[in-house]
């Protein structure tokens, strides 16, 4: 995998500084977004289906989007938060194939840093620090979209700061893969590339020279996960996406991920989502 293979562009939605007194505590929270917490003082957790972090002043956590986590603060906890949209145009995710380091020290110009993307980036702090009052459609469209009242300078000065943050833990990141075979990264290429469209193992088998039986051992073997699996996976987090940015109606979304059975897209959608295309767009509506 080269680094073409990344677009490494990110937005800014928020960021801001939080008091909290034994009040940051939110369950189930799993965004298209990812976030980057600084803690400044006291600790706290962040709960992940894989671990449990404990948090640490002059510290930082990285939690990826898409990742299921809970929040839980006993006492006084002082902290910035960043959320980052991570636009892939249809191109590899960082996070889909590199492992970063949860927690990462901070140093004073990272503080600098954070205090200026502050500065530059003024209202862009959460009004309330419930989740599901800032996870909704209205709220991530209107995040995205204050990018463009930046004035150019800010605007890069900002995307050049995100990616130093990002950077200090790319560090000490390694690849899921060091060394894919190229069959199943050229696959990967094309399942980005087309979630728009059905896509089968027969497809992806072919394209690779292989039968299908072979095709699906070796996916899965560096993957870990089926290539059914991961693809229904990616179009359902691109449902997700549409769902809270636009607003768009059920059919509309299914189509447009090529599913052209309506009740098997609710089917998916229920499966790894845990929640019904429906139920999700009630969640977060306002």
């Amino acid at each position: 995998m080269n680094r073409e293979d990344f677009n490494q562009n990110f937005i800014l939605l928020n960021i801001g500084y939080a008091y909290h007194d034994a009040d940051w505590n939110w369950k189930n929270v799993k965004s298209p977004f990812s976030r980057i917490h600084i803690v400044i003082k006291g600790n706290a957790k962040i709960i992940r289906d894989d671990r449990t972090v404990y948090t640490k002043e002059n510290h930082m956590y990285l939690t990826p989007s898409h990742i299921n986590h809970s929040y839980k603060c006993d006492g006084i906890y002082e902290q910035y938060y960043i959320h980052i949209y991570e636009k892939t145009d249809n191109n590899f995710s960082f996070f889909d194939f590199i492992d970063f380091p949860v927690e990462v020290e901070i140093n004073n110009l990272d503080i600098e840093l954070i205090k200026r993307l502050v500065e530059i980036n003024p209202h862009r702090g959460l009004p309330h620090y419930d989740p599901k009052k800032y996870d909704d459609s209205a709220t991530l469209a209107k995040n995205i979209s204050k990018n463009k009242d930046l004035i150019l300078s800010h605007e890069l000065e900002t995307e050049a700061i995100l990616k130093i943050l990002i950077s200090r833990f790319m560090k000490d990141s390694t690849f899921k893969t060091k060394s894919m075979d190229k069959r199943v990264l050229k696959s990967l290429k094309y399942i980005y590339q087309n979630l728009h469209k059905p896509i089968s193992v027969d497809n992806l088998s072919e394209m690779c020279f292989l039968s299908n039986d072979h095709f699906i051992r070796l996916f899965k073997k560096e993957m870990n996960i089926t290539p059914i699996k991961f693809i229904n996976q990616k179009k359902i987090e691109q449902a997700q996406l549409s769902f809270l940015i636009n607003d768009a109606l059920i059919k509309d979304v299914a189509f447009s991920l090529g599913f052209d059975n309506i009740s098997y897209f609710n089917k998916m959608f229920k499966k790894y989502s845990g929640e019904t295309p429906m139920d999700y767009k009630k969640l977060f509506s306002v």
